[in-house]
This record gives structure tokens, C-alpha cells and sequence, in this order.
């Protein structure tokens, strides 16, 4: 199991914040193995810690924390895909808010989460908890929302609030700027908060015959998309948001995927060769890897988004699992990467 992956569009509002900073994003592009052809590849994806690890790199390069910022103002529809083309020709952001959550998929694979649109707020899931390594995924998404939302209606859209989750980062004054109204750190949510008036105002590009046909090309990708996955990968994507919460039971995974619990286990056991309780062991150990190798989160924090009773018992989990403790797992790996 991976944490996610994102399409290489996403790349395309931080090369243009470099250039507007003076760099040259190819030779920072360069270290992390993204080059020309990778960019201009239909559907090429890079990994979610990949991509946190070059906008970290943009940030040291840079000095600038608040880089997630800047990509969202250099953000376009176009850089979503077929998702974000097809919003660009709604007929109001409550169409294209809803197109981007229902197609987010196609351009986007998170397992811990997905966004959601619940009018007048538009959600951001992230990893949580949050360090110096993960901020700018959230300002960059939704900084991203907030100018595809002005752009679309021709500026007249308006926030009302901007609510994130992280407490407030040293460069918390140029949020305002950023986004226009009030921002709230420690909030429940990562969110955008719209006047709901401005939800239903006419978009500038707004096509009916393009969207549903673009619409029909979404729902077609999609399909192709579901219709590979696996069993258990589906399994894996329901249990993998609550593993911090209480862990649905067998029958609650059955009745999301339209199932009696009978024919899942039967189904898991004929056709991935597995049982539920090995499938919510082995995400975890999985996940467990991906955190170390890939992230900067403290052990404490993985622990907690694995749950885990303590520090201790992941530790012991993982060294069950590796042959090795955490710390020393992720420093072998630090030097196996660079």
C-alpha cells in the first residue's frame, strides 16, 4: 500500500512559482526524477511523499514556507486534468466544486482520505498530525480551490472564511492576504468557506454540450480505473481513513461496498487469498513503512494515525514487522535514498 499519488499537473503551479521567483525548476526537478517527457506524460502520477519531498526541497531552495501559497495563485484548472477541465465549463462552482470532489480520483489517490463538498464548504482531507513537512500540501490545495474559484466566476466569488487545521505557522499574516477573509487556524476541517450566493453564479466558460460531454469521458476514465482495482484494494481504501478511530467491523465494510458480510469473506478468501483481519494488519505495517521512508512525521504521530495504544507498541509492532526499530529503519533509508 502507498500513501497516494497525484498527477504530474500538480507540478505544473510550482514550476511557474520558481520561475516567478527568480529558479530554475528544472535542475531542482532534475534530483527527484521529473523531467520533460514525465511532465508532458497523459496520466503520469508521482507519489504523495515524492512530491512532498521536492516542495520541501523548493522550500529550502527558495526560502520561502509559504510555497503552497504562491502555487495556488499560479494554479489553473488545466493543471487538474479532465476533472478540472470539465469544472471550467459548469454552469456554477456548485457544479464544478461537485465535478472536482466526484472526478477528484482521476487526478488524485489519497488513502487516508478525499476531498468533499458540503455547500457552502469545500473540504481538503491531509495527513494529520501536521509538522513543517506536510503544511504546504494544505495551503497549496486549497489556495489552489480559492483562486480556481475566483477565476472561474471572473473575481466576483467571494470567501466568507478559510478554516485549516494545523495551529498557525510563522508566516500566518500571509494568509489574509492569500485568500482574502479571515482565516482560522485549529479548526475541524480543512476548508473553504464560500458566500453561498456566490455558489450559483454563472461561470465565465460555462459550455452545457462540453461539460456533459467531457462529464461522459470522466465517468468513462473513472469505470476503467474502478473496474481494475481489486477487492482488497477497496477494502484497504475504507479501512485506511478510520485506523486512528475506531476500526469498522467486517459487516460495516460489507454494506459499503453493497456486499453481505458473508459474500466479502468468502469473496476475500477465494479471490485474494486473505482475510479481513490480515488485510487490517498488513495496511498497517504497510502504512507503517510508507510513514517512515516517506515522511517526516515523529513516531508519535504515526503511532496515532495507526492506532496504536502508544509510541511504545508501534515500536514494537514495527520492529515485529522489520526485523528493525523505526529509527533505525528510517535513517538506513534516508541513506539508501540520497
Amino acid at each position: 500500500m502507498k500513501l497516494g499519488d497525484i498527477s504530474v499537473g500538480y507540478l505544473y503551479s510550482l514550476q511557474s512559482a520558481l520561475t516567478h521567483l527568480g529558479h530554475e525548476p528544472e535542475k531542482l526537478f532534475q534530483r527527484f526524477r521529473i523531467n520533460n517527457q514525465l511532465l508532458a506524460t497523459p496520466q503520469a502520477r508521482i507519489s504523495i511523499p515524492r512530491f512532498m519531498r521536492l516542495a520541501n526541497a523548493a522550500i529550502q531552495l527558495t526560502g520561502r514556507a509559504d510555497i503552497g501559497l504562491l502555487m495556488g495563485s499560479h494554479s489553473h484548472a488545466s493543471h487538474l486534468g479532465l476533472a478540472g477541465m470539465t469544472a471550467q465549463c459548469a454552469a456554477d462552482l456548485t457544479q464544478a466544486f461537485d465535478t472536482l470532489v466526484r472526478f477528484e480520483r482521476l487526478s488524485s489517490q489519497n488513502y487516508r482520505g478525499h476531498s468533499s463538498f458540503e455547500s457552502p464548504a469545500l473540504r481538503f482531507y491531509s495527513i494529520s498530525p501536521y509538522n513543517a513537512f506536510n503544511l504546504f500540501v494544505v495551503d497549496s490545495a486549497l489556495a489552489s480551490r480559492a483562486q480556481l474559484g475566483h477565476y472561474l466566476t471572473g473575481g466576483k466569488a467571494i470567501l466568507t472564511a478559510v478554516h485549516i487545521e494545523f495551529p498557525a505557522p510563522a508566516y500566518a499574516e500571509l494568509y489574509e492576504a492569500a485568500f482574502g477573509c479571515p482565516v482560522l487556524f485549529e479548526q475541524e476541517h480543512n476548508q473553504l468557506i464560500w458566500e453561498p450566493a456566490s455558489l450559483n453564479l454563472t461561470l465565465e466558460q460555462r459550455a452545457p454540450a462540453s461539460f456533459h460531454h467531457l462529464e461522459a469521458l470522466c465517468k468513462a476514465q473513472l469505470y476503467e480505473l474502478n473496474r481494475h482495482r481489486g477487492l482488497r484494494e477497496k477494502v484497504e481504501e475504507i479501512l485506511s481513513p478510520q485506523l486512528h478511530q475506531r476500526l469498522p467491523p467486517l459487516t460495516e465494510v460489507a454494506r459499503k461496498l453493497g456486499l453481505p458480510s458473508w459474500t466479502l469473506r468468502r469473496r476475500l478468501q477465494q479471490e485474494e487469498q486473505t482475510r479481513f483481519q490480515d488485510i487490517i494488519d498488513e495496511t498497517r505495517q504497510d502504512l507503517a513503512v510508507s510513514y517512515i521512508r516517506d515522511t517526516e512525521l515523529a513516531l508519535g504521530e504515526i503511532a496515532f494515525l495507526l492506532g496504536f495504544s502508544s509510541p511504545g507498541a508501534f515500536q514494537r509492532a514495527f520492529k515485529r514487522w522489520t526485523g528493525q526499530p523505526p529509527g533505525q529503519f528510517r535513517r538506513q533509508q534516508r541513506r539508501v535514498q540520497n
